[in-house]
């Protein structure tokens, strides 16, 4: 029994097949193929010359003119000719400068002393005019030259004096007392010593000028202004930028030294400075120039290598010849600390002048008397302001006159 139904489902499995095979092989029969597609074909057309762009017309028959209808174009005047500018050429090098005269500038900036005035002079002229000078009016006038940087000894030795006078002169007019002032504190700074820059050329060749100092104080900038003080003065320059620690200070000299048309000889940066000082002065030679300036790097004198290195510096120009003039640079507000920095300095290299700068911006201007006590040297220059031509070569009697002020 169980034979006679499986039978009977293949025989309706298989009946089910046969008749799909037969509606899918119709179906097919009645879709058109993929590749009937009907053809349009485009109408015969008489083949035509090529066209230019794809909305041209066709070519049309057009009249034809002989030469003697076809106009001759009109004469064309020529144009006129437009000036072409020529390219801009480099930029020139900077004009030189002609300096101001150095012979009387002090007495032209004397007006930039009017703070170390303030403290000093006026305030000296304004105890000593009291009715009734006491011993409080004599400590204060003590007090005002300690204050103003004048020094222990140089304050005793003024104030003694000044009692003495005062004594001796019995009535004080305004006139009287300003004269007698006057006359100690030109004392006191000093009227007989030699100021001059030594910067004239002798037989060995250039006077050889070594700037020196600490960092800060301006030496680049000083050296720069001393080079137009020497050109304002009639001198021929060489500058040398032996300061190779700081990487401007090369540039800078030598940015001064075009102003005035003065050569800089200079040298790769962190370079031997002592090479560079060397070639400069040979240089100075080979020229025939007056004065060769070298500018060398700021150092701390507390530094014992950098400055035994300032003393190479020295013996190697030396060389070539003396070196004529150490100008120590020290900055005029720092006072009394300035004379410990100016001790050292003057054991290494011998100091034989010193440049005063910033003393415009200090109410101190008492470290004239005092820097020169301490190394037995004078002060030569001053500087007092940033302008080119504020460095004023020291006149101790201008000095005392913008002290006390008119």
């Amino acid at each position: 029994m169980e034979y006679v139904i499986l039978a009977v489902v293949i025989a309706v499995v298989a009946v089910g097949a046969i008749a799909g095979l037969v509606v899918s092989g119709r179906r097919r029969q009645q879709l058109p193929p993929k590749s009937q597609a009907p053809v349009i074909t485009a109408p015969k057309t008489t083949p035509q010359e090529p066209q230019v762009g794809e909305e041209a017309a066709p070519p049309t028959e057009e009249p034809r003119r002989t030469v003697e209808e076809v106009p001759l174009p009109e004469a064309v005047e020529p144009a006129e000719e437009v000036a072409v500018e020529a390219p801009a050429e480099a930029e020139a090098a900077p004009a030189v400068e002609v300096p101001e005269p150095t012979a009387g500038r002090l007495v032209r900036l004397r007006s930039r002393l009017s703070r170390s005035q303030n403290s000093l002079g006026k305030g000296l002229l304004s105890l000593l005019s009291r009715e009734h000078l006491d011993e409080d009016t004599w400590e204060e006038i003590e007090e005002t030259l300690l204050t103003a940087d004048v020094g222990v000894a140089p304050t005793q030795e003024l104030v003694e004096r000044l009692r003495t006078r005062v004594k001796v002169l019995g009535t004080r007019t305004p006139d009287e007392l300003r004269a007698l002032l006057r006359e100690e504190l030109v004392e006191l700074v000093g009227k007989d010593a030699d100021r001059t820059v030594r910067s004239t050329k002798h037989e060995e060749g250039p006077a050889v000028v070594l700037v020196v100092g600490v960092n800060g104080v301006g030496k680049t900038t000083t050296t720069g202004k001393l080079a137009r003080v020497l050109v304002a003065d009639g001198r021929t320059v060489v500058l040398g930028a032996a300061d190779t620690f700081r990487a401007a200070a090369a540039d800078q000299l030598q940015t001064w030294g075009e102003r005035v048309g003065a050569r800089t000889v200079r040298g790769p940066e962190g370079g031997d400075p002592a090479s560079i000082a060397f070639d400069a002065v040979k240089e100075g030679i080979a020229e025939g120039v007056d004065t060769v300036l070298i500018d060398t790097a700021g150092r701390l004198h507390t530094k014992t290598g950098l400055m035994d290195e300032l003393g190479k510096v020295k013996r190697v120009v030396e060389k070539h010849g003396p070196v004529d003039e150490v100008l120590l640079v020290l900055d005029a507000t720092t006072g009394q600390n300035g004379l410990i920095q100016a001790r050292v300095f003057a054991e290494v290299v011998d100091i034989t002048g010193i440049v005063l700068t910033k003393l415009d911006g200090t109410a101190k201007g008492g470290i004239v008397v005092a820097v020169q006590r301490e190394l037995g040297v004078p002060v030569k220059l001053i500087g007092l302001g940033e302008g080119a031509d504020d460095l004023a070569p020291f006149e101790p009697g201008a000095f005392v006159d913008a002290l006390i002020g008119d």
